[in-house]
């Protein structure tokens, strides 16, 4: 008989993603996890929502009768959680709702798996927030957690919770730290998408002649350590296949600053800029030949409306250990991420 795997937050980026991945390179049945609401956002689900290996549930990790009940009628042999509040800056405006959806769905999910099926295998998704204020470069798993925002002490709580009821109820959970993760199903909250829609925006307005808003921006001096999140889930299941529960960091090894995120967009789509100024006074800006003659042009500026409470100025995540010990390695380079994503809404904004 086919294995069966439980995968939550399947309409967002990560979530849907696991589910293709698992569809192509498996043969078990997939339950994709989605929160009934009155209008049901699917668009990330288009590429496997009619698999005849695929069936669309619903629940909540907010509430525990929903997760008891499907992991009691499904019986999963892996339960992979990418349910959660998942955009950092908005924990500071919601702290209450990311707390419970994070960290208790967390312990809502192993909880469900304790009591109904303890045989699974279940994965917790971490995140490179945990780390906060580093102390070291680049981080590995025996980087100490000081988070700085609400969302990084819920993915703080989520690790610990995984680890102890591995240790006491002998479970095979385990809580990876994904480093930051983007791609063409990415949230528009989220800067790199922000980035690279406004992009498409600018340079439709650009190619129309017409006048348009700058893109605006926060901190573009932090420093990301950015992967493809398709990347990602090839390494999530080999964490979840090994012969015992070990927990480690995927990333690409690399860190990129906003500021360069922005001038590598701009420049997939044809634009060449340079960034001028300093503080909050700093823009980014373009020479454009048009029937007019050259008009320099501001194509981005800063805003600090977009700063943090507090702000991780620094992440650099160390994937050595998976690389050497399960054979894992991103396939898609931060320039390709770029490329790929402004490509996309390029296309959308056609």
């Amino acid at each position: 008989m086919s294995k069966k795997v439980l995968v939550t937050g399947i309409t967002g980026q990560d979530g849907s993603n696991m589910v293709d991945y698992l569809l192509e390179n498996t043969d078990h049945l997939v339950y994709g996890m989605a929160r009934r609401s009155s209008n049901v956002n699917l668009s990330n689900c288009d590429t496997f929502i009619d698999n005849d290996r695929f069936q669309l549930v619903y629940g909540d990790i907010t509430d525990s009768s929903s997760i008891n009940n499907l992991v009691q009628e499904i019986q999963p042999d892996y339960f992979i959680n990418f349910a959660a509040n998942s955009f950092v800056g908005c924990s500071w405006e919601m702290p209450e709702h990311v707390m419970d959806t994070n960290a208790l769905g967390t312990l809502r999910c192993l909880e469900a798996v304790r009591r109904f099926q303890p045989k699974c295998r279940f994965y917790s998704a971490g995140s490179s927030e945990e780390m906060g204020d580093v102390d070291y470069s680049p981080q590995d798993k025996a980087h100490p957690p000081k988070p700085r925002s609400p969302y990084g002490v819920s993915k703080v709580a989520s690790r610990f919770l995984v680890k102890v009821y591995r240790e006491s109820y002998d479970l095979f959970a385990v809580h990876g730290i994904l480093f930051n993760h983007e791609g063409l199903r990415r949230g528009e909250e989220f800067v790199t998408r922000k980035i690279s829609k406004n992009v498409a925006r600018i340079k439709k307005a650009i190619s129309k002649n017409e006048k348009f808003e700058p893109l605006q921006l926060g901190n573009v001096n932090s420093l990301r350590d950015w992967s493809d999140s398709e990347d990602f889930m090839s390494g999530v299941w080999l964490m979840l296949n090994q012969e015992e529960p070990n927990e480690y960091i995927l990333s690409s090894n690399e860190t990129h600053s906003i500021r360069e995120f922005v001038d590598l967009a701009f420049k997939c789509a044809g634009i060449n800029g340079k960034w001028v100024g300093e503080g909050m006074d700093e823009i980014f800006l373009t020479q454009e030949i048009d029937m007019g003659g050259a008009e320099t042009r501001v194509l981005a500026q800063i805003n600090k409306a977009f700063y943090r409470p507090a702000d991780v100025n620094l992440l650099y995540g160390d994937s050595t250990p998976i690389r050497e010990e399960l054979n894992w390695k991103p396939a898609i380079s931060f320039e390709n991420l770029v490329e790929r994503m402004v490509k996309n809404d390029l296309k959308q904004n056609e």
